[in-house]
């Protein structure tokens, strides 16, 4: 039986050894150096292909264009606190911090502490979601909608692109996990890729795809966190969680200590979003974009859901609504405070698993990075 700690990880490694608040940049860059290589951008190996060569070349025609594949471009490769390629480093810090059972010694990278089947997976973690955002950015040209024969082929030739990269890296992702001889990572990893594409289809949606937020039913009692909570597991926890659970099942762990793998995953990645929501409420910038689902409102839809008035007219394209006004309207309910309490919630919840794995420098690197998200 596992006794999880109502104080989490020894008061957060004795509070972060009493040191200021952990700054993202060098919890990730500290972390890096525990698990012996940068993980902060894909593999090396994918990265000079051919393939990949020839879909940079393809990218420099767009440039100029309003085609979102380059924003995913860049967020791909921007270093910072949305870097979703910090998800494979999560995987090898899980993975060092829980040790392993009884493995051949020819399969563990001395150096790393790690397998070479979980810093594989840690790999198929970062091409999947990689290539889920990149897919995210196609563009559905309306056939009623007049385009200027550039922007028209511009968006078609984007859209080959998008679809064709996406494609190469899941087809690698597939390759690869199909390397490791394992039926049950196999289920388990395909299944993580069903949930991203289900994530597509919860709720409302303008002609773009882009998300907006379901009308709550009369009695809107944690109407915000049940929807909340069913988009991003989909879409974010489901994946990170089950890459978790498939790198403690590599290392021989029990079926125990892969679910409290999961749940740190899951719990990890629900605390990302909430920190990646409350970015554009807490900037002094008003004039930027924001998801329309964010956890801040959908807090206020349960506090006010006349602020649906304002959002539906995003029905047709969420570039109709104006963003600044929301904005002003959420700053003035109690949704950036709810936010920050959830954020708290499951970073807390992230945390208390980790007290299941012994005091090592990998579970305070994982502390480190909780910490940096937010004021934990």
């Amino acid at each position: 039986m596992l006794i999880m700690c109502v104080i989490p990880v020894e008061y957060v490694e004795a509070k972060l050894a009493g040191s200021q608040k952990p700054d993202w940049n060098r919890a990730v860059s500290e972390a890096e150096k525990i698990v012996g290589y940068p993980t902060s951008f894909l593999s090396l190996r994918w990265l000079l292909s051919d393939e990949i060569a020839n879909v940079a070349l393809h990218l420099r025609k767009l440039v100029g264009s309003n085609h979102p594949l380059l924003k995913t471009a860049k967020s791909v490769i921007y270093n910072g606190r949305n870097n979703m390629q910090a998800w494979g480093l999560i995987v090898l810090l899980i993975s060092k911090a829980a040790g392993h059972l009884s493995v051949d010694d020819m399969e563990e990278d001395k150096a790393a502490g790690v397998l070479h089947s979980q810093r594989a997976l840690a790999e198929v973690t970062e091409m999947i979601r990689t290539s889920h955002l990149v897919h995210k950015g196609l563009v559905n040209i309306e056939s009623d909608v007049y385009l200027e024969t550039s922007e028209l082929n511009d968006m078609n030739f984007g859209n080959k692109i998008a679809l064709l990269s996406g494609d190469y890296l899941l087809a690698n992702s597939c390759a690869e996990l199909a390397n490791l001889r394992n039926q049950d990572i196999v289920e388990l990893m395909s299944s993580a890729v069903r949930d991203l594409a289900e994530a597509e289809f919860v709720g409302r949606r303008d002609n773009q795809n882009n998300p907006l937020p379901s009308v709550p039913p009369e009695d809107r009692k944690d109407y915000a966190v049940k929807e909340w909570t069913l988009r991003n597991v989909l879409s974010a926890g489901a994946l990170l969680g089950k890459s978790c659970k498939g790198t403690l099942k590599l290392a021989g762990h029990s079926n125990e200590i892969q679910e409290q793998g999961y749940n740190f995953g899951k719990h990890l990645a629900l605390a990302w979003q909430a920190c990646l929501d409350l970015g554009p409420f807490i900037t002094k910038d008003q004039n930027v974009t924001f998801n329309l689902c964010s956890a801040p409102i959908m807090f206020h839809i349960e506090h006010d859901p006349s602020i649906l008035t304002e959002i539906d007219k995003g029905l047709e394209s969420v570039n109709n609504v104006d963003y600044v006004k929301i904005h002003k309207i959420v700053m003035m309910g109690p949704g950036v405070e709810l936010t920050k309490q959830l954020q708290k919630r499951h970073s807390q919840k992230a945390m208390e698993v980790l007290s299941v794995f012994e005091k090592s420098d990998a579970r305070k690197a994982l502390c480190n990075i909780i910490a940096a998200m937010g004021d934990f």
